[in-house]
């Protein structure tokens, strides 16, 4: 109970800071200490990433930031055309969960791991979070991908950080995923 609390008013802080930054006008409107935001109207999203991580090109992706020390430590979009009017259309979280870490989210030279997984609502819009590890030989890398579906896209945003340094970093990373919002 007292997490759902907290939960909500995470998400609360968070929307006012995603409509705050998305207001005309309000360039020096605040957002939440230790985030920047990331925000294109045209593609049609908006997260925020930890403070001091550094934009990278990485082949595929729409725009990633990585922390500079600890390589792991990433968020990454991507952006796929679909069919599809709503992540629900590919089925059920569970098994697209399962489904996404067996074959697609985890490298097969690695051990993927199903966590959890779990849906939320915006707006009208379906949003499903996937929690999983990715065993390799020499680490292991605990992340969160959430995906949504709008206007024949699907989007997939996934962040993450060695597994060691997981309790460090769960609480941030866990609000980063769940900032990101299709506009």
């Amino acid at each position: 109970q007292e997490r759902n609390v907290g939960l909500r008013r995470r998400e609360a802080a968070l929307s006012l800071a995603l409509a705050l930054t998305a207001a005309p006008g309000s360039a020096s409107a605040k957002v939440p200490s230790g985030y920047s935001p990331v925000k294109n109207t045209q593609k049609g999203y908006a997260f925020l990433y930890p403070f001091g991580w550094q934009e990278v090109s990485v082949e595929g992706a729409e725009v990633t930031y990585k922390d500079i020390i600890e390589p792991l430590e990433s968020i990454s979009l991507e952006i796929l055309p679909t069919n599809k009017a709503s992540i629900e259309e590919f089925g059920d979280v569970d098994s697209l969960a399962q489904t996404l870490v067996k074959q697609v989210l985890v490298p097969p030279s690695q051990e993927g791991a199903l966590l959890k997984s779990s849906k939320r609502e915006n707006e009208g819009t379906t949003y499903y979070t996937i929690e999983y590890t990715a065993k390799a030989r020499n680490f292991v890398r605990h992340s969160l991908t959430a995906l949504a579906v709008q206007k024949g896209r699907l989007y997939t945003i996934t962040t993450g950080a060695n597994e060691k340094r997981w309790p460090k970093m769960k609480d941030k990373l866990e609000f980063v995923a769940s900032s990101f919002t299709l506009l």
